[in-house]
């Protein structure tokens, strides 16, 4: 091989090798750039992962992973700590009628006043919409003084959409290892939380272990309750309303009963309010006002025309058909619109809401007879009871109880005879027991009473059976009651 020969060999593999040391530089330049820029993305990922990106809070992974190292300081040096389960009562509401910039707005407040509030020790997490937890060191009391602290600095006046608002809230406060493994405690603290939100908020409570129970035995009465109408569990019963002064039976209130196939009874006071709190309340209600007609058409058959009154949810008031489906209802048996009562009690009755105000409106010009129930326990104004289209007001029970041995509950029971005299209106007195209470509410000027003295609830057969049955004299009925002495329109 010549000498130039030779010379241009080795300036190509100069060149060559040149080029591909260049290539394998720019290859690795290339993933060391992807390797930072992954690893960037890796990082933000992480960190979204662990902090809210609305308020800066730890997120739930974030907050279980706080937890988890808690936790393991705990297991080497012992001790406690306590996770505190905030959910701001009226937020729901707030967001809904001024937007979620202006919600979003109000969280980031929230937010940093729960972060000051704890202390520089505590971690804060966002667990959802105007819900949030906190965890901190000490035991029960000291979480019990943290929970006072947060109410107290939540309900600080603040500026929502150029408006000033006080929020309350609900806590729930569990403590470990007291309360519970890791994978639970969260989940205790916001059982003891909703224990103060179903009775009304604005408080704090500490995890019971009776809570779980009481909440799975919840779920099961739920889940029994959803079968129990096409089940044929429901019943109504009928307590007798009696006039005042003559003792004979006017009219029958119809009671919703509950007979669980495992449970037996199960009250009305239980099962109620689970219905309106799972929305069930619609179902059942329209079955007790189709019930009650079915039973006074029977009760009419048979000669027995007698007025049945029937419980009005508030759920139901705020119903835009609720007056068509009870005329319907009433046309399917062939009952007159005035034999029908609507029993609602005061704290619904006074519901200033443009809805409630419209279904008592369709209920005046239906001609039903409206009752206002449980009265003396609100707020009534008398402007809006005279402008409600009552036919009578009832007595609650409370002050029935106390008559013999109470002078405000005498009081209170005679002012609103005197009131609704002054309205003329009907008045009731319910929860009579004794003959002394029914000797009181006599002399005060009730027209009618209702209670375990005359009658307890009874089956609609029981009930017709009494009215019926010429050779009882314990239970007197009205003659006006009966078909042959009644006017057909009737």
């Amino acid at each position: 091989m010549s000498v130039n020969a030779w010379l241009t060999l080795t300036v190509l593999s100069l060149l060559l090798a040149a080029m591909a040391f260049y290539l394998y530089w720019r290859e690795r330049k290339h993933r060391l750039v992807l390797a930072a820029k992954l690893e960037l993305a890796t990082r933000k990922i992480e960190s979204n992962l662990i902090f809210d990106d609305l308020t800066g809070l730890l997120s739930r992974v974030g907050f279980n992973a706080v937890v988890d190292k808690a936790i393991a300081q705990v297991e080497v040096g012992g001790g406690n700590f306590c996770v505190i389960y905030v959910a701001l009562d009226n937020f729901g509401l707030l967001n809904d009628a001024f937007g979620q910039t202006s919600g979003d707005s109000l969280l980031r407040t929230v937010s940093k006043r729960l972060a000051t509030c704890a202390g520089p020790k505590a971690e804060v997490c966002r667990i959802t919409s105007g819900e949030f937890a906190l965890i901190v060191g000490g035991d029960m009391g000291y979480g019990r003084s943290i929970a006072v602290r947060v109410t107290e600095v939540l309900s600080e006046p603040l500026k929502f959409d150029a408006t000033h608002t006080v929020l309350s809230c609900s806590i729930g406060i569990a403590e470990y290892p007291t309360h519970g493994a890791r994978a639970k405690l969260l989940a205790n603290a916001a059982l003891a939380m909703r224990s103060v939100k179903v009775n009304g908020g604005g408080d704090y409570c500490q995890y019971d272990p009776k809570m779980g129970v009481e909440v799975r035995d919840e779920a099961l009465l739920i889940n029994d309750l959803r079968r129990a109408l096409d089940a044929g569990q429901l019943e109504l019963y009928f307590q007798p309303k009696v006039d005042a002064f003559s003792l004979q039976v006017t009219a029958a209130e119809a009671l919703l009963r509950w007979h669980h196939p495992t449970r037996g009874f199960v009250s009305p006071v239980v099962f109620i309010p689970l219905a309106e709190r799972y929305g069930l309340i619609g179902a059942i209600g329209d079955w007790v006002i189709e019930e009650a007609c079915l039973k006074a058409a029977g009760w009419r058959e048979r000669g027995l025309r007698m007025r049945v009154a029937v419980n009005i949810s508030g759920y139901q008031m705020r119903e835009d058909d609720l007056v068509e489906r009870i005329e319907a209802a009433l046309q399917r048996n062939n009952l007159q619109p005035g034999r029908f009562t609507c029993e609602i009690t005061e704290s619904v009755a006074m519901e200033d809401t443009k809805v409630t105000q419209a279904t008592f409106e369709k209920m005046r010009q239906a001609g039903f007879h409206v009752s206002i129930d449980d009265f003396g326990t609100g707020f009534s104004s008398l402007a809006m009871l005279r402008r409600l289209p009552a036919a009578e007001l009832k007595i609650d029970r409370a002050f029935v109880t106390d008559l013999e041995d109470r002078e405000d509950a005498r009081s209170i029971a005679q002012s609103i005879v005197n009131m609704a005299k002054a309205l003329n209106l009907h008045v009731v007195a319910e929860g009579v027991e004794t003959q002394g209470q029914c000797n009181l509410l006599v002399e005060m000027g009730c027209h009618e009473l209702q209670g375990f003295l005359f009658s307890k609830p009874i089956r609609a057969e029981d009930l017709e059976w009494l009215a019926l049955d010429n050779k009882r004299q314990d239970v007197q009925f009205r003659p006006s009651l009966f078909m042959d002495t009644m006017d057909a329109n009737l």
